[in-house]
């Protein structure tokens, strides 16, 4: 709303610099028309009037290149806060647009590829294209996700999809809830996969200490309470297991 009362005043203000500018020249006109018709008569008694008529219209002259000047400004001022605030944001909007959609339409023609490639069995073929979708689309994590699960359970490599989860986190920057879920398959990575439960708690301290007051810092919270539960009651099965096959080998009891 403001930007257009602040249109509408230089509008006004250029409107009557234009009509002072025109009076200025039609006054300037008629002066010149009466000069013109006194010498022409060469009457003596109206000759003495040119000096001073010739003065004032040298007065004008100078008026009015001061209202051009004036005009000049505020005309460049309106074009130049007209084509800022408007023309050249809207330009850079369709500009914007135009390479938001030829991404998206790589992404999306990428993204269809990748899924037809995995329905006719091609997986690395489709992991090729899963790639070119997340250069289309770098902040999508979606197909980073499918390339994993691909890796994880079509190729079963676990080994690859650990690498391509860290290379998908220190690609650049991600959101947070983004990073949050590559940190968690990760650790689910290591401990479900690999085994590597020691790898998976440094995970989700990790998490902890990245993202604090979060709920993926709950989540992590509750994860180490978990694992550390579980590990409790193995240490207990193992114990009781021990003590049991003792006893059965010397039924007997210590000697």
């Amino acid at each position: 709303m403001m930007k257009w009362i602040m249109y509408l005043v230089l509008a006004v203000l250029c409107g009557f610099a234009w009509n002072a500018y025109a009076k200025k020249g039609k006054e300037m006109d008629d002066l010149r028309h009466k000069i013109e018709e006194i010498r022409n008569k060469g009457d003596s008694d109206t000759d003495d009037l040119v000096p001073g008529m010739e003065t004032d219209l040298k007065a004008m002259e100078d008026s009015r290149t001061v209202n051009g000047i004036f005009l000049t400004f505020l005309g460049a001022g309106f074009a130049g806060i007209f084509f800022v605030t408007t023309l050249l944001p809207f330009f850079a909007q369709m500009l914007s647009q135009g390479m938001i959609g030829s991404n998206e339409k790589v992404e999306k023609d990428a993204m269809s590829t990748a899924r037809s490639l995995v329905a006719q069995g091609d997986y690395q073929g489709a992991i090729e294209a899963y790639k070119q979708a997340a250069a289309a689309d770098p902040l999508n994590r979606l197909p980073w996700v499918e390339i994993v699960k691909l890796q994880k359970e079509q190729l079963e490599d676990p080994q690859a999809a650990i690498a391509t989860i860290r290379h998908a986190l220190e690609s650049q920057e991600w959101e947070v809830n983004d990073a949050a879920y590559f940190l968690f398959r990760l650790a689910e990575l290591y401990d479900e996969v690999e085994g590597d439960r020691a790898s998976a708690v440094a995970i989700m301290n990790q998490v902890i200490e990245q993202f604090p007051s979060t709920r993926h810092s709950a989540n992590a919270a509750h994860k180490l309470h978990e694992w550390s539960t579980q590990d409790a009651s193995g240490n207990l099965a193992a114990e009781e297991a021990a003590f049991l096959a003792k006893m059965k080998n010397n039924p007997n009891g210590p000697q």
